[in-house]
This record gives structure tokens, C-alpha cells and sequence, in this order.
């Protein structure tokens, strides 16, 4: 009986003994295969990885535009749509094929004023919509606009400013106002025979060198549909893998 009471008392520390080696044993085993304990975790990360895709901030995209865009039609607000034309590649897997969609916006827009003021136009891009329907939202600007005439790009944000002439275009004015009053004033002296004469002339000269210059208005930007620019995506964009056609 006092034997069978002995053991009764005796299991639990023998099942605690029993679990603590275990422990230990396996805490052992992990101290000399540190490998063995982050597996699991590692596992479970290359899994969440090999369903994304990042396009990284600086990625550059070849696009066409869908409709026409100028400073004399368009408004502040209007929307941009355009259309991917050569394929981005990243490790060796297409990230936006060509043929994605890409929707914006027009966030400013300024005339070309006569005396002064460069045409200008601003716009930003805000979504990629794949041919599968799979959108995503992407912060983009205009980076180069080689398929713009007369304009080019004057800062890091994209703006379109006219390539203008009107300084040359004002000068020449000016320049034919000063001749206008010159010839005017001999017109006036020989008419009239007098100072008056040539003092009159010379006004009617100056005046239509001014009308030349306050009627005359530098360029708008202007782009068509078809026109070739390219955009430059601004953050890392982050894609679902298993929604991107390969």
C-alpha cells in the first residue's frame, strides 16, 4: 500500500522532469540550428512576397494620349487619358504590359499672355487600369514630352511650357514702331512742312508698333491625340502578383 502511494506522489515530478528535458532539448537544438526556428517564419514571408509586385519610385512609362489637351480648350480639372505603349520590365517580369490604361487629371493651366507670360499646362497622373480591369492607385507625373511641339518640360513636377518667341515677336514689333514713327515723321515733315508734321507722324508710327506688340500672343501648348510623353511614377506602387497578367 505505502508503495502505491510512493509512486502516486512521485509521477507528477517524474512527467515535470520528463517535460523539462524535452525543453531543454529542444531549446538545445535550436541554439545549434538557428535555422530550424525561423522556418516557419520565413516560410510564411517569401509567401507574402511572391504575391506582390513593387514598381519603384523613379519607374519611367512610354505613354500615348487618348484625347487632345491644350491651354486654349482645356480647363484646370479635366480629366487625362492615356495609354501605356512598350512594356516595363522588372526582374525579368512584366509589371505594366502595354495597352494599361493611365487616368489623370489637369491641375493648372495658364494662356500664353501678349506682352509676357509663357502658355503652360500641368497636369498629374493618378490610376493604372489594366486590360483585366485590375486598378490601381499610382501617384505619376510628366517626366519628358518629346512628341510636344514648341514646349518643353521646365520643372521636377511636369509642367508643358511653350517654347515661345514672343520676346523676338515683341522686339521686332518695338522694332517696327521706332521705323513707323521714323517714317512717320518724315511723312509728316514733308506734308506738312513743319515740326507739328513730323511730330504727329511719329506718333501714328509709335502707335501701330504698339498695336502690333498688345494684338500679338505667343503660342499655346497644344497636344493631340497620339502625342508621345512619358510619365514617371513618384512612390513605390505595390501590385497584387496573382492580378497582373504574366
Amino acid at each position: 500500500m505505502r508503495a502505491l502511494v510512493t509512486l502516486l506522489l512521485l509521477a507528477p515530478f517524474a512527467a515535470g522532469q520528463s517535460s523539462g528535458a524535452q525543453s531543454s532539448a529542444n531549446t538545445a537544438q535550436s541554439a545549434l540550428h538557428p535555422a530550424v526556428a525561423i522556418a516557419s517564419a520565413s516560410s510564411q514571408t517569401s509567401l507574402t512576397d511572391s504575391n506582390q509586385l513593387i514598381i519603384p519610385s523613379g519607374t519611367k512609362v512610354p505613354v500615348v494620349l487618348k484625347h487632345a489637351i491644350s491651354t486654349k480648350g482645356s480647363r484646370e480639372g479635366d480629366a487625362v487619358y492615356a495609354e501605356t505603349t512598350f512594356p516595363v520590365v522588372i526582374n525579368d517580369r512584366v509589371v505594366i504590359p502595354p495597352g494599361t490604361y493611365v487616368q489623370g487629371r489637369i491641375t493648372h493651366i495658364q494662356r500664353a499672355g501678349r506682352l509676357k507670360g509663357r502658355a503652360e499646362v500641368l497636369m498629374h497622373f493618378t490610376t493604372l487600369i489594366y486590360p483585366s480591369g485590375y486598378t490601381v492607385v499610382m501617384p505619376g507625373a510628366l517626366k519628358n514630352a518629346p512628341g510636344v511641339d514648341k514646349a518643353d518640360v521646365k520643372d521636377d513636377e511636369g509642367t508643358v511650357r511653350e517654347d515661345s518667341q514672343k520676346g523676338e515677336k515683341a522686339g521686332k514689333a518695338a522694332q517696327d514702331g521706332i521705323q513707323g514713327a521714323e517714317g512717320g515723321a518724315l511723312i509728316g515733315a514733308l506734308g506738312a512742312g513743319s515740326r507739328m508734321g513730323a511730330g504727329i507722324g511719329a506718333g501714328i508710327g509709335g502707335a501701330t508698333g504698339a498695336a502690333i506688340a498688345l494684338l500679338s500672343r505667343g503660342n499655346d501648348v497644344k497636344m493631340d491625340v497620339g502625342t508621345s510623353i512619358e510619365m514617371v511614377i513618384q512612390r513605390d506602387v505595390t501590385l497584387d502578383a496573382s492580378r497582373v497578367p504574366r
